[in-house]
């Protein structure tokens, strides 16, 4: 089985390349911007047509789409989020049309839900971000393409490898900085929002199960821990694991999609029933793996950090 994996070096997409070349018979061909990529694309910019060319070329039975912006302006998010998708669905509809193609979407595509509630996927989509608003246009693309596709909609991934462009891997940076020293002082945003967040192993896992499941899948599957946790927990389960000494000090600063987004679960029923696909990590799995991958890694240079995961 060829199975080609777009953003094969970023963080998701790693491992999600990492899973699938375990997999008997597999050849996994990673794709993106990279020199190192052996399928050189960047669904960004690239021309349908030229796209097509290159996936010919490839002869995919299988693509991942791992590729996406989580962060830069409106335009950068847009090109990468929502036309990229939509380049790829048009490309693999003249040149693999029978491939399977899963892409990797967002919980941040639901916006806004009800405290204590799980939003399952035929709920109303009313993202509050540009992010969230790019990665629905995203999953609109592949779900209208007439493809054999299924849109993984992730929670907040955490676990080994987590950039610090993220909110795990950026308090996880910002406490190697700190040490043991009792009079570190972590100066943070607002950490009451709640969060489902996923172990990025499971989440590996998920698209494993999503590229070999036989038979068409349902357009949309959430893929998350299935629990909302305090963001304030998931910062002292590392601060834990970390032996951290000092102080944690919240303000009323933060992300404005945390303000706007004080809820975030998603219901998993769906993918257990089409994937046979549940967490088997918990958070604290997530955040051991997180701290010990991190021992490698240059220190931040000062512990002060942004609450919105």
């Amino acid at each position: 089985m060829r199975i080609l994996v777009l953003g094969h070096t970023g963080y998701l997409g790693a491992h999600v390349a990492a899973r699938l070349r375990a997999l008997p018979g597999a050849l996994v061909l990673g794709g993106g911007r990279s020199p190192a990529a052996e399928v050189g694309v960047d669904l960004a910019t690239a021309r349908p047509e030229d796209l097509a060319e290159r996936l010919a070329s490839a002869a995919p039975d299988a693509v991942v789409n791992c590729a996406g912006a989580t962060g830069g302006d409106a335009v950068t998010l847009a090109e990468t989020n929502a036309r990229g998708p939509a380049a790829l669905c048009a490309a693999l509809s003249r040149a693999a049309p029978a491939a399977r193609l899963v892409h990797l979407g967002s919980a941040a595509e639901y916006g806004p839900s009800a405290p204590g509630t799980r939003v399952t996927e035929s709920d109303p989509t009313r993202p509050v971000s540009p992010y969230g608003a790019t990665k629905l246009a995203g999953t609109v693309a592949v779900t209208a393409s007439g493809l054999d596709a299924v849109v993984l909609r992730v929670g907040n991934p955490v676990g080994p490898g987590a950039p610090r462009t993220g909110l795990p891997g950026r308090i996880a940076a910002l406490l190697r900085a700190a040490g043991p020293d009792p009079d570190a002082v972590l100066r943070l945003g607002d950490l009451s929002a709640h969060r489902d967040f996923v172990d990025v192993r499971d989440l590996a896992r998920a698209a494993q199960l999503a590229v070999t499941a036989p038979g068409p899948l349902p357009p949309v599957l959430n893929v998350g821990g299935g629990t909302a946790v305090p963001v304030r927990d998931l910062v002292r389960g590392l601060a834990e694991k970390a032996g951290f000494r000092g102080r944690i000090e919240e303000d009323a600063g933060g992300s404005a999609r945390s303000a706007q987004v004080s809820w975030q679960c998603s219901d998993i029923t769906a993918a257990d029933r089409a994937l046979g696909w549940r967490p088997a990590h918990t958070l604290d799995d997530a955040l051991t793996a997180l701290w010990t991958a991190t021992a490698g890694r240059p220190a931040a240079r000062r512990a002060e950090g942004d609450a919105a995961p």
